[in-house]
């Protein structure tokens, strides 16, 4: 595979799209520095896929967009293109079968990098995964460019050993362990996280258990709830049905009554039509006469506007005649002003015509002086600037001779201060100091060397301490936040137990509005008050009942009078008396023996024999007394004749046994917290201590810190001294030569002074010739310049005389010409006011004439309105009538509509009600066709003596029965079920977790050793090629690759390299050339081995003599027998060596051009 050609397009300098051809293996370009060269190579590392801007000279990735200069604007985008020859199939995978290989990327302005796989758009890491191992990447050893040859003889070992590892080919496998390590990485947190909630999940399921059981209890019993609930509903809508059919009958009474209402009003509403009927016509007939009135109005009205407007007319005419005549006058009187004003002007244009023409003469003759005296002071300017071109190279030369003169005279007096200031610092240079300060230097190095090594031994004691001190602290914390997730869960559980006690004590709302009333809200109640002993909380319970919410007063007898306030609820009070020990000690087997409290309980316990089982129970139920009774502590209560037994309440807590768990909580949680504080006050003096032995590490590596900058002021100021040394012998030495070189060159220009001064005396004496010609030059110059300046005085004047007259004649012909303008328009303007005065008048006689007509038809109409105000009066009177009749039949239908109004009020009420009843009816029906449930077949099942309080009463004794279960989580039957298939499920995916991390681990070990197989093969062999090809660089000398570790996987490569005759310390201590060559060797043995598709180096010749050109060109034309070198040179022996020579110029600036040149058509067309 090799490079075909590049493709470049608005990268760095190459803005227009150029394609750049390489045909053979051996391509140099060429050109001025600045030019482009270099934008090859990066053009290059760019489409292979460098993301580094600082590696490109940029700071960003969009300056390799080209940016403009000062003829191009800048481009939106730059894009590069590589084609590879594939024909040899070196490319293996899917594209060993294309023969060309095309790689594209392009950047625009938004930094939106995109890349192109023969046309077809991919990743980046898609290109870098198929040159993986070929040696090409944008970083790798294939790319040499300027700078680099340093970097790679200098480089640290961890870097040069990357070079060995794209040569041996395995980039991909550390590609692939990255990920495989990635993919561990993944698993194993994936795993811990699994572990995570696995452990939680069992915790839950544990608790889940439990809930579950409860919820298909209360499950039984909500069932049998529903049923209750279903069969009050029916009986509530058996009540419903009876009154709704009894309201149903009183509506239909109530109708009947208001069809009669209904009757009358239309009855009403018909005597209405007909009176509103004869009111139309009425209406009619007075709208008619009503019109006629106001039309003969309207006549009378108009004639009179008439009249009106003719008076006003002939008052407006006779104003505007007036104006007329006015204006008329003005305008005569106007026109005879103008006609005087226009003889005035042509007097005066005859009086000023003369004077112009005769200025026009005089200017004329001005004129042809003016140019006389112009001609006369050119022709003296040509003679000054003739004798000046004279005498101009004299002084020059005489100048110039003076600043030489200065020149040598300062050269010579630096030379002399130069000679001094050596000949000082030969003197004072000496090598005796320098010795005594090395050896002390020396000695301050051994004893700062041992301090170091104490105090490193110090600070590895602290940090085991430290390190020690950690761990209890990690320990503590560990154990502080299991005992705060203990205290938690307790507080928790207390919360929930209070909040129980609290709904099971709660004595309602009336009795506790009442405790409040008369202040005994805060009193305690009896169940606070208990002390059982324990398994017999359920029996207690069981005897006291209710009884457990009783309030404890210190007497009963004083609230008598408050008790006749209670209006609603149960309410339990007792005194706080307390029982003496003889009663105590005669009932000792009795119930109230195992109770302790503070309030008298023999009256409810005493008569109470207690039993440990059922069966003994039974037995001595013989031996009772009438007011005697026996109890389980499962709460099973026997008296003579009478058992009171419980089942399926054993996992319930009572409100005693409640009451016992909270007081053991909260004793429980306060020592825990007690506990947390300790824990708390240990990890402060824990954290103390770690703080203290920090800052004693701290010191301590500040202190070794300290030292170590020291010792390396010290290593540095030997170094220093040392190098000091030898530059004061090497320094003696340079001055000793340099002081014969001054002062052979101070005699040369003493001499030079000498030849100087004589070319400038004879200078001087040429210019004292040219003084005299210059004097007579500059008095006739001030002749002809002071007839030049009369001459333009006169022509001065003249000129603006001339300009004043015609100034007054534009003036004058400009006003002749405006009041000539002025008459025509007078006189048209006479002309028409002439004619609007005659007819104006005319105007005045027509109007006159039809005034006295309109007089009399206006009589006319007078009479004929009296007439009709009579027909108007009649007309009006007949349609008051009709209205009267009209308001006696509304009033009659007014007062059938409130009765209606009256009756249709109670008919809404009693529909209104009886809907309600039909509403909730119905409402109980759909609920129980909702809740599941027939209304016919529930009716059907009801007893015959079943009532709503009966059922009520059942009702609320279901629901004590599920409030006692307490809270109950339904969802828990079906998320148990669920959690298990989720924990069956985990358990499945940590197997196979756990599986995969096997096998990626042996993916792991197998590239492992691969690579280290990989890299010992590759390294040997590098080495030796680097051992062969390094004497034929140099003529001679050896050099050799050395590991700087144990481990292949990890160790770090170094060059040891030793030029012909010489004996350098360490490869930092080559001359630039000599790094130069030993980075070639290292390159071409590396490109023996592996040989890259193409090698490109920029300037690696830079630092190079011409013998060891010639050895490197040698050494590139052999091995491009089988690989592709494309390099930038500016040595003519490299350019010879070329077959293609590739030319690259900036035909205008900041942009770049290329020319390509085969040299050996070149050489044919030059034998030709």
């Amino acid at each position: 595979m090799r490079l075909k050609c590049i493709k470049l397009a608005g990268f760095k300098s190459f803005v227009d799209p150029t394609t750049v051809f390489f045909p053979t293996n051996m391509g140099a370009v060429v050109g001025p520095n600045g030019c482009g060269k270099s934008n090859i190579i990066d053009a290059v590392r760019w489409v292979m896929g460098e993301s580094s801007a600082k590696n490109l000279r940029g700071e960003s990735m969009t300056d390799v967009i080209f940016n403009g200069s000062n003829s191009r604007k800048p481009v939106g985008q730059a894009s590069i293109e590589l084609i590879f020859d594939n024909s040899d199939g070196t490319l293996k995978g899917e594209y060993a079968g294309y023969n060309e290989i095309s790689i594209r990327r392009r950047v625009t302005r938004e930094a939106q990098n995109q890349y192109y796989l023969n046309g077809t758009k991919c990743r980046r890491r898609d290109i870098t995964d198929i040159f993986l191992g070929t040696g090409l990447g944008p970083r790798s050893y294939s790319i040499i460019e300027q700078g680099m040859i340093s970097k790679l003889i200098e480089a640290k070992p961890d870097e040069l050993r990357l070079f060995i590892e794209e040569a041996a080919g395995i980039s991909k496998y550390k590609e692939r362990r990255r990920e495989t390590e990635n993919r561990i990485r993944r698993t194993h947190d994936n795993l811990a996280r699994l572990t995570d909630l696995r452990e939680e999940l069992e915790r839950q399921l544990a608790h889940l258990q439990r809930q579950a059981q409860s919820a298909e209890k209360y499950k039984e019993f909500k069932a049998e709830e529903r049923q209750l609930k279903a069969q009050l509903q029916a009986l509530r809508w058996q009540t419903l049905d009876g009154q709704t059919a009894e309201r149903e009958h009183r509506v239909r009474d109530l109708e009947i009554a208001m069809e009669a209402l209904i009757a009358e009003q239309r009855n009403a509403d018909s005597e209405v039509e007909k009176q509103r009927d004869q009111h139309v016509d009425l209406t009619e007939t007075f709208n008619q006469v009503q019109a006629r009135y106001y039309s003969v109005g309207a006549d009378i009205s108009r004639i009179e506007q008439v009249l009106q407007f003719n008076r006003d007319r002939q008052r407006q005419l006779h104003d505007d005649i007036d104006e007329t005549e006015l204006a008329w006058q003005e305008a005569q009187s106007h026109l005879g002003q103008d006609q005087a004003l226009l003889a005035d002007l042509q007097n005066e244009l005859a009086e000023v015509e003369p004077d112009l023409e005769m200025a026009g003469a005089a200017d004329e003759d001005t004129a042809e002086q003016l140019f006389t005296a112009e001609e006369a002071m050119q022709a003296w300017q040509g003679a000054w600037d003739q004798f000046n071109q004279q005498a101009a190279a004299p002084r020059q030369q005489a100048e110039v001779e003076q600043s030489r003169i200065r020149h040598l005279e300062q050269a010579i007096e630096r030379l002399s201060e130069r000679i001094q200031r050596l000949e000082d610092e030969r003197s004072g240079l000496s090598s005796g100091p320098l010795d005594e300060e090395l050896a002390e230097l020396a000695e301050q190095l051994a004893e700062m060397e041992l301090r170091s090594e104490t105090e490193q031994q110090q600070l590895t004691d602290i940090s085991d301490n430290l390190q020690q001190e950690r761990e209890t602290l990690h320990a503590l914390h560990q154990e502080r936040d299991i005992r705060r997730g203990e205290i938690q869960r307790q507080s928790g559980r207390l919360a929930s137990l209070e909040a129980l006690q609290q709904a099971a004590l709660d004595q309602g709302q009336g009795v506790q509005q009442w405790l409040r009333e008369q202040g005994l809200q805060d009193l305690p109640q009896l169940a606070g008050q208990l002390q059982v002993d324990s398994g017999w909380e359920l029996a207690v319970e069981t005897v006291l009942a209710d009884d457990l919410q009783a309030v404890r007063l210190d007497s009963i007898d004083s609230m008598a009078e408050s008790l006749a306030g209670f209006d609603q609820g149960s309410l339990r009070l007792i005194e706080a008396s307390t029982a003496d020990d003889q009663s105590a000690a005669a009932h000792s087997d009795s119930l109230h023996a195992r109770v302790r409290c503070s309030v008298d309980m023999s009256p409810w316990l005493a008569n109470i024999r207690t039993a440990e089982t059922l069966d003994q129970a039974l037995a001595e139920r013989g031996q009772l007394a009438d007011h005697q009774s026996i109890i389980t502590p499962a709460g099973h209560w026997l008296g003579r004749n009478w058992l009171r037994y419980q089942r399926g309440e054993e996992n319930q807590s009572g409100v005693l046994a409640r009451q016992q768990e909270i007081d053991g909580l909260l004793a429980n949680v306060e020592e825990q917290e007690q506990r947390l504080e300790q824990e708390n006050l240990r990890v402060e003096e824990l954290r103390e201590r770690i703080r203290l032995l920090e800052q004693q590490r701290d010191g301590l590596q500040q202190g070794l810190a300290s030292q170590s900058r020291e010792q390396g002021d010290l290593k540095a100021q030997w170094s220093a001294r040392q190098v000091r040394l030898e530059q004061v012998n090497a320094r003696r030495q340079r001055i000793t030569d340099d002081l014969e070189d001054i002062r052979a060159q101070r005699t040369e220009e003493q001499e030079q002074i000498g030849e100087a001064r004589m070319t400038l005396q004879a200078a001087l004496d040429h210019m004292a010739a040219d003084a005299g010609q210059r004097e007579e030059l500059l008095r006739q110059r001030d002749q002809v310049r002071e007839s030049l300046d009369q001459a333009r005085q006169h022509a001065r004047q003249h000129k603006d005389k001339l300009h004043q007259l015609e100034l007054r004649v534009q003036s004058l012909r400009a006003q002749h010409d405006s009041t000539s303008q002025g008459l025509e328009r007078l006189g048209v303007q006479v002309q028409r006011l002439s004619e609007r005065r005659e007819q104006l008048r005319m105007t005045l006689e027509e109007s006159q004439a039809p005034e006295d007509d309109q007089r009399i038809e206006l009589e006319s109409l007078l009479e004929q309105r009296v007439q009709v105000e009579q027909e108007l009066g009649n007309a009006r009177q007949a349609l008051e009538t009709v209205d009267q009749l009209m308001r006696d039949q509304d009033r009659r239908r007014t007062q059938a509509e409130q009765q209606a109004q009256v009756l249709r009020g109670q008919l809404d009420e009693q529909r209104l009600a009886a809907r309600d009843l039909q509403t909730r009816r119905q409402g109980l029906q759909e609920q129980l066709l909702e809740a599941g449930y027939d209304l016919k077949s529930v009716l059907e099942l009801l007893p015959d003596d079943a009532t709503e309080a009966g059922w009520e009463q059942q009702l609320a004794q279901m629901d004590a029965r599920i409030q006692r279960l307490g809270a109950i989580n339904l969802a828990a039957i079906d998320e148990y079920q669920q959690q298990s298939e989720r924990k069956r499920y985990l358990d499945a995916q940590n197997a196979d977790l756990e599986e995969a991390l096997n096998t990626l681990e042996q993916v792991i070990r197998k590239i492992d050793r691969e690579t280290r197989s990989r890299f010992k093969e590759t390294f040997d062999k590098v080495n030796h090629g680097l051992q062969s090809l390094f004497p034929k660089v140099f003529g001679g000398g050896h050099a050799y690759l050395e590991l700087t570790g144990d481990d292949l996987l990890d160790t770090g490569v170094t060059i040891m390299a030793r030029p012909p005759g010489k004996k350098n310390s360490t490869i930092h201590l080559l001359s630039g050339g000599e790094k130069a060559l030993t980075a070639i060797a290292l390159v071409f043995s590396i490109f023996q081995l592996n040989p890259a598709p193409f090698c490109m180096l920029d300037e690696v010749d830079a630092p190079l003599d011409d013998a060891n050109v010639g050895r490197y060109a040698r050494l590139v034309k052999e091995m491009s027998k089988r690989v592709q070198f494309i390099y930038i040179t500016h040595n003519k022996i490299a350019m010879e060596m070329a077959d293609q020579l590739l030319g690259v110029t900036m035909h205008e600036p900041g942009c770049s051009r290329l020319v390509t040149v085969d040299v050996e058509e070149a050489a044919a067309l030059a034998a030709l």
